[in-house]
């Protein structure tokens, strides 16, 4: 027999796949797997850093841009005084915390503003070669270290001028959530910046400050792992199958204080796109973490190991009796058949075969009693009849081995599917309990206030995205505002259709006049008009909204931002911010899914796909919206809860604008929810590994018995029916073994006995023929 044929494989495949998944349920099932901190937590810490280093990498390249965009804009034009181009740029951006004019043939300052920035740093490499004019980090006498950002103002017959900002590599602006902190690394390791921490001076005990301690040196040895950590290849560094972040990120676990264990996220500042764009922040060599001290897991009882263990054990007895089952009802008989088989092809007629009781085995059982019989029946019998003996005698033999096929039939009407189905069954008694039933969970699930508090606190930080990115909208509208020229159309139309070009965040670009008539346009129709007093009541005092939302009844909302033209009254730059732009602000992992909605809860903005202004799924997610909407204190608030809906836990949060710039005041509000089955949390992850291990018992019972059906069940079917027609007397049809295992044998034998009936029939019609042509030679 070979070695990889017939129904002993299959067999021990079987019970070697029930005790590796015994194993592995025993070990799975336990506590051994569940971590001192939630898997959970640490990927929300990991996705924390991941959105600083998002914001600190737009921020710095914002600053690169705007600043070049500024002196674009100024050698475009006229030759403009240096207090001027200072105080033109502070007026539109606050970003930079100090603003100089140098003269670069003298070197003399011409202008300054804010922080005095050192000139000690400026040489010929800064100015020339290769990485001309590249930003550079300073570090101030006071030991902060500054972002210094060049551009070049150049006019015709003038010196050339060179403009420096300087901005602050501080963690970015965004709403760090209680007792976490967070710190900008630079290569080797070294803090930059850190926010969250409190000031010693304003602790009131002596263990506040000690533990204060204890997270500033957990923040600074974390840091420096970080910082190597960052040093990998983003491609290498990433685990397979993840992805998302283009750049290297992960997490870190740390010391444990007082019965918290210091977590932390870090990642390293990357481009949003690095096949197509570069960006300046990216090259820095910059790392964000976010650290948070997490309370450790309390350990797993003993019961939950014993329930592994019982599974375990369970489902070692039913496989054992599954195994017995087809051995006795399958390989057994079919060995058995080939045992017979071979004796009848050999000429041993001396004994009856021994049948099988049931199923396919006895209906070929039944054929090789019958080929017995007449494979021993006398000649002298057929000599005596003749001719017609040999024929009567087969019709005779066919009709006694009808009655044993009949019989053969009966016994097999069920089939070696029957303890097929029976051992299915067997094995999915464990299964479907295991899969279905144990470990299972309800919305009384305990998730941690940590997940509640990051999915506030990220979706904070999102709106906070958001809200910038349409004010770095507005205020680029009014930095190209100044290069119009009403009078000139054409000349209008070429510098929008180069600042389009640049700026992809807008769909079209068009200025409109006072009546609201567009007199010229870059891009796309404009998809709504532009109302002079839009935004504005008719009995407010206020000035018209510059950020604006419309386009109902249509697919998209229409978001638009507005700047007045210079010297123009009542002509305004218009430009359209595509949706699609705004949409990838909100996708970020681990998050869920994230909409921007108007002040009645209508959706302008999504991760996933949306309609036009259609409302929030659930009316739960839209009282959180309106109870972030409540001013408190200074303002609105961002909030977050759980929501527990029949056997569903939701983590919800709503995070309205706040803070400055014209898209403040709008009234939007960024909302995130999510299943809370998607954390990685000890309860979850139990049930996942339960329906797991359900699973792959389910694909051992489809692998295993769909091998001994395809390979035994249907070619013994296919042989019972071939055994019966040669009992019934067809010696025509030539027997083909498809395997070379237990039923290929079962044919080759069928077949020598086919042959030995064909020869002995052709025998008889040679001696029933030879007296009758004697005598009528007389």
């Amino acid at each position: 027999m070979p070695l990889l044929g017939g129904i002993r494989p299959p067999i021990a495949l079987l019970c070697l796949l029930i005790l590796a998944l015994a194993g592995l349920t025993a070990k799975v099932l336990g506590p051994a797997g569940d971590p001192v901190v939630p898997k959970a937590v640490l990927s929300s810490q990991q996705y924390f850093a991941e959105d600083g280093a998002i914001a600190l990498r737009a921020s710095i390249d914002e600053r690169v841009t705007d600043l070049n965009r500024t002196a674009a804009a100024l050698n475009a034009g006229k030759p403009t005084p240096p207090e001027r181009v200072l105080s033109d740029l502070s007026g539109t951006y606050q970003k930079w915390t100090g603003t100089t004019v140098l003269d670069l043939e003298s070197g003399e300052v011409l202008a300054a503003r804010g922080e005095t920035i050192p000139l000690a740093w400026l040489d010929k490499d800064v100015l020339t070669g290769e990485h001309a004019l590249t930003p550079r980090m300073v570090r101030l006498r006071t030991g902060d270290v500054r972002l210094m950002t060049m551009a070049v103002l150049d006019w015709k017959d003038r010196p050339q001028q060179l403009l420096i900002a300087s901005g602050s590599l501080s963690v970015p602006a965004i709403n760090l959530g209680p007792f976490r902190s967070m710190a900008v690394v630079a290569r080797g390791g070294e803090v930059l910046a850190t926010a969250g921490f409190e000031q010693a001076e304003a602790l009131n005990s002596d263990a506040e400050r000690s533990e204060l301690t204890f997270l500033q040196k957990q923040m600074t040895r974390l840091s420096e792992r970080a910082a190597n950590e960052a040093e990998q290849d983003p491609v290498s560094a990433r685990e397979p199958g993840s992805r998302g972040y283009p750049g290297v990120s992960g997490t870190l676990l740390g010391d444990a204080y007082n019965g918290r264990v210091a977590t932390a996220g870090y990642a390293s500042l990357a481009s949003a796109d690095p096949d197509e764009k570069k960006s300046v922040g990216a090259g820095l060599g910059l790392t964000v973490v976010a650290m948070l001290p997490v309370v450790q897991e309390q350990a797993v009882g003993q019961e939950r190991e014993l329930y592994g263990l019982v599974a375990a054990g369970v489902l070692v007895v039913f496989g054992l009796l599954a195994a017995a089952l087809l051995w006795r009802a399958v390989q057994r008989p079919l060995l058995l058949l080939f045992l017979e088989s071979r004796r009848l092809a050999r000429g041993d007629l001396t004994r009856p075969v021994d049948v099988p009781r049931w199923g396919e085995t006895a209906r070929v059982g039944a054929a090789l009693e019958r080929l017995r019989a007449q494979l021993s029946d006398g000649e002298g019998e057929h000599g005596r009849q003749g001719g017609e003996g040999g024929s009567g005698d087969a019709g005779s033999s066919g009709g006694e081995g009808g009655s044993g096929g009949r019989d053969g039939r009966r016994a097999g009407r069920f089939g070696l599917r029957a303890p097929l189905a029976l051992t299915a069954v067997l094995l999915l008694l464990w299964c479907v309990p295991v899969g279905l039933l144990l470990n299972r969970t309800d919305a009384s699930v305990s998730v941690p206030s940590t997940m509640v508090n990051d999915q506030r606190d990220r979706t904070d930080l999102v709106a906070d995205r958001v809200r910038r990115a349409l004010n770095e909208a507005q205020a680029d509208l009014v930095s190209i505002s100044r290069l119009i020229d009403a009078d000139d159309p054409d000349a209008t139309t070429r510098v929008l259709d180069d600042a389009l070009r640049k700026h992809p965040r807008y769909g079209s670009l068009y200025v409109v006049d006072e009546g609201g008539d567009v007199v010229a346009r870059a891009g796309a129709e404009p998809g709504a008009g532009w109302d002079q007093d839009g935004g504005a009541g008719e009995a407010e005092e206020a000035a018209p909204s510059l950020i604006r939302v419309s386009g109902e009844g249509g697919k998209k909302p229409v978001i638009q931002a507005g700047a007045p033209v210079p010297d123009h009254k009542g002509m305004t730059l218009v430009g359209e911010v595509r949706v699609e732009f705004l949409n990838s602000l909100l996708n970020r992992p681990g998050l869920g899914e994230v909409r921007v909605v108007d002040t009645e809860a209508r959706t302008v903005a999504a991760s996933d796909g949306f309609l036009a202004f259609e409302e929030l799924p659930r009316d739960a997610l839209a009282d959180v919206v309106r109870a972030g909407s409540v001013h408190v204190g200074a303002g609105p608030v961002e909030n977050g809860l759980l929501l527990r809906e029949g056997r569903s836990v939701t983590v919800a949060a709503a995070a309205p604008f706040s803070g400055g710039g014209v898209a403040a005041d709008i009234g939007w509000t960024v909302v995130s929810w999510q299943n809370a089955k998607h954390f990685e949390i000890a309860p979850y992850e139990r049930e996942d590994r339960s329906v797991l291990a359900g699973m792959l018992g389910l694909a051992l019972i489809v692998v295993c018995l769909g091998w001994i059906h395809l390979v035994v069940v249907r070619p013994l079917r296919a042989l019972a029916s071939s055994a019966e027609k040669l009992a019934d007397g067809d010696l025509k049809t030539v027997l083909y073994p498809r395997y070379h295992d237990e039923v290929g044998a079962v044919v080759r034998s069928l077949e020598l006995v086919r042959q030995q009936l064909q020869a002995r029939r052709q025998n008889q019609t040679r001696r029933s023929a030879e007296p009758r042509l004697g005598a009528g030679g007389r």
